[in-house]
């Protein structure tokens, strides 16, 4: 196994000239970019984005939620349905799994009922058809016409603070329903409250259990109208006085006599108080000025899109920016406007001096969003590591799915490493390295999950344990991010051992199969074996099968052909991944495993670096066909956009890297392979003043094989790029043909390191 992490270095260095100074110096003009946004894409299907109002790593995500109908409503949301119960204030995008949606608020006008209406029945229930003709959907914008009640809603949104705009027809008999009970998928309400303050604000929080154990969340509520009465239910039982609390707790609310026909509604969270709560309302939204907080989310919007300018074909500026805005719904922020937060120990810690984050889908989001983000987002960095590190004094171990201050255990490995040594190694050290390095080791020596076998340097046996082979390649690529970062800080002893543990994974490789395989006790190979098989987590793998986890040494490409014995047989069989006409097979084959070519899997994260690995082996024109045609059968301006689940922004960001030429194959050593630009050019302004420009010259759909670079207006060879010549700005002219080149990126010194 190759440990690098300084040749970057170097190669920036060789090339630097005035160009740089240049890009230094050029002017960003700012282009209205939510334009080509359309929220609505991977809402169909198998994508579970979050639709609705936000804005940029919020903490309120405030939208609309159907009828619950399976698996494909895990963001509360599917374009399938016809049916809204009302408009909760967090969600989750993209996810396998349900939760939240908490705090249901719908205007109703008429009758109201006190239990949801049915997809067949919502004439006695509460809830209302619609249209998506009646739709709008925005970066930080949504409105909708509820059917049955004749009232049009509009939302938006600050990072704390929902902001709903409610249109009655009939402004004598309106209503709004406060329902605390609902929630989506596993989510249970535990103990929830509402009070009356005043004429025209009600307090309360919710408390439940779900994919988060215990979830807490506080809320102040403001409306521009006085209340003419509130009655309190707990689930459809009256609660006597102005305030109740139960297990479901409901309040309708009456407002008679309007002076207009609007009723507009803010809605603070917290996850710590509902004064703070209130306070987060003061903070960000003191006023009613509901368009000029349209006006301000769209802007955020745009600043952030900004920071990659691309120029393309109409079909890929819309997925690309799509793509770019579904990478900034999470992680999410945890804390109040004045610094407060809730610890995963339950503990309240007030006025932190960074922001606290939280929703965590680290085995996705490790392999190309966290590495994006240390380009397009270098101010938050540091501040996600410190949240690892609050996490990590908290529970005594770093994150592995983190969500509304719970640890959910759920996926595998331990990636928070990888994200830490990633940010380490690229420079950003604004946090305790000393307890940095702590957290990574300890949670490397727990004894979960097999880590027990891991630590006495031997395999996982897949008799004792389900996933085996999906654990141990997961905790090779952690360890080997630990040795990365023992070695520059000069702990030998450290670097040794976890480049030992990184190495294990040559222990599931059967050469005579030429497949990752579970592996006995007594040491034979789990049989019977059949390398296209799928039993979802009740198998060897992980959502996958033999043919996918194969593959799964992106820190390792050399080592792993070395196992296979020549660059011919890995290659050959890199072919049949992609050429393989056979099908999945099993009885419980997970629906994770889609957008298939062969038994590539694009809609599932731990496929995401295979093509790219035909550059390790000198065929880097092979990564640039499989690019081009994920691009055209997977990636859509249509609701179902996404072949496989958003994965809170993975999916989307292999889209954001890819298609501007490169992705992070190894996610911590600041080596971005290139592949095939969708984009004609690319502007990326890593921070103020410095920019890094691609070119993609006589870019094409016929085009699409790189033939020679430059960098910085001289000859460059590499099949690579470095963090380093990004972040440092430069230009980077990527020459395109109808045909593969015969030299560029075969040599073996210009392969990735």
């Amino acid at each position: 196994m190759r440990i690098v992490f300084s040749g970057f270095l170097a190669l920036s260095l060789l090339f630097a000239n005035p160009i740089i100074s240049q890009q230094k110096k050029a002017k960003q003009a700012d282009v209205n970019y939510t334009q080509y946004v359309d929220p609505l894409i991977g809402s169909a299907g198998h994508g579970h984005v979050f639709v609705g109002a936000n804005v940029p790593f919020g903490a309120v995500q405030l939208g609309p939620v159907n009828i619950f109908e399976g698996w494909d409503w895990c963001s509360g949301y599917n374009y399938a349905s016809n049916t809204i119960l009302g408009f909760t204030h967090t969600h989750l995008s993209g996810t396998g799994i349900g939760d939240l949606n908490d705090i249901l608020v719908l205007p109703i006008s008429g009758k109201v009922g006190l239990t949801k209406g049915t997809k067949e029945d919502m004439v006695n229930g509460y809830g209302s058809y619609f249209s998506h003709k009646n739709e709008v959907v925005k970066p930080g914008y949504y409105s909708v016409l509820l059917d049955k009640y004749k009232i049009k809603a509009e939302l938006t949104a600050s990072e704390r603070v929902g902001f709903h705009k409610y249109t009655f027809e009939n402004p004598n008999d309106s209503h709004i329903l406060i329902d605390l009970a609902d929630g989506i998928g596993w989510d249970r309400p535990v103990k929830t409250f509402i009070k009356k303050i005043s004429e025209t604000k009600i307090e309360g929080y919710r408390y439940s259990a779900g994919w988060a154990a215990d979830q807490r969340i506080y809320f102040a509520m403001e409306f521009s109208e006085p209340i003419t009465n509130i009655m309190v239910y707990d689930s459809t039982a009256t609660v006597k006085g102005t305030e109740g609390e139960g297990l479901k707790i409901k309040a309708v609310l009456d407002f008679k006599n309007l002076k207009s026909k609007q009723i507009l509604v803010k809605v603070g969270i917290s996850p710590v108080s509902t004064e703070n709560a209130s306070a987060n309302i003061k903070a960000e939204i003191p006023n009613w000025d509901f368009e000029a907080i349209v006006k301000l989310a769209d802007s955020k919007w745009n600043k952030e899109l900004n920071k990659v300018q691309i120029k393309a074909d109409e079909k890929t500026m819309k997925v690309f920016y799509t793509s770019l805005y579904h990478t900034m719904f999470a992680p999410s922020i945890f804390n109040d406007a004045n610094g407060d937060y809730l610890g995963t120990d339950k503990k309240v810690y007030e006025k932190a001096n960074f922001t606290n984050y939280t929703t965590f889908s680290l085995w996705d989001t490790y392999r190309g969003l966290h590495p994006l983000y240390t380009i397009t987002q270098p101010e938050k960095i540091n501040d996600i590591v410190k949240s690892f590190l609050a996490i990590y004094q908290q529970q005594g171990r770093l994150p592995v799915w983190h969500l509304m201050g719970n640890e959910t255990n759920t996926m595998n490995g331990n990636h928070s490493i990888a994200v830490i040594v990633d940010a380490y190694l690229k420079g950003y050290r604004d946090y305790d390295i000393n307890l940095a390095y702590e957290a990574i080791k300890k949670t490397a020596m727990q004894t979960r999950d097999g880590m027990d076998y891991v630590q006495k340097l031997e395999y996982i046996p897949a008799d004792k344990l389900l996933e085996s082979v999906g654990n141990a390649l997961e905790y090779a690529i952690d360890d080997y991010c630990i040795a990365l970062m023992a070695k520059a800080l000069n702990k030998t002893e450290d670097y040794n051992y976890f480049t030992k543990r990184a190495n294990l994974y040559k222990e599931y490789f059967d050469k005579e199969t030429t497949f990752m395989r579970g592996k006995l006790t007594n040491g034979n190979w789990r049989t019977p074996f059949n390398p296209l098989s799928s039993a979802h987590r009740k198998d060897d793998y992980v959502e996958g099968n033999a043919w996918q986890y194969t593959w799964l040494v992106p820190q390792d490409p050399y080592g792993l052909i070395d196992l296979f014995g020549s660059e011919e047989k890995f290659i050959a069989k890199l072919d049949s991944l992609f050429l393989l006409t056979d099908k999945v097979e099993g009885e419980d084959v997970s629906p994770d495993i889609s957008g298939l070519i062969g038994q590539y899997a694009h809609g599932n994260e731990p496929n995401h670096h295979i093509p790219y690995l035909y550059a390790y082996a000198g065929q880097p024109w092979k990564t640039a066909k499989i690019i081009r045609e994920i691009d055209e059968k997977f990636y859509s301006t249509k609701p179902d956009g996404l072949c496989g689940n958003e994965d809170l922004g993975q999916m989307s960001a292999w889209y954001v890297l890819s298609s501007m030429g490169f992705y992070s194959v190894n996610p911590a050593n600041g080596i971005y392979v290139l592949g095939s630009p969708l984009v004609n050019s690319a502007v990326i302004h890593h921070k103020k003043g410095i920019s890094f420009t691609i070119s993609a010259i006589n870019n094409s759909a016929s085009n699409i094989y790189i033939q020679k670079v430059e960098y910085n207006g001289k000859p460059y060879t590499k099949s690579y790029i470095t963090h380093d010549m990004i972040v440092k700005g430069g230009e980077l002219k990527l020459y395109m043909g109808s045909k593969p080149s015969a030299t560029f990126g075969v040599k073996k010194e210009d392969r990735p390191q």
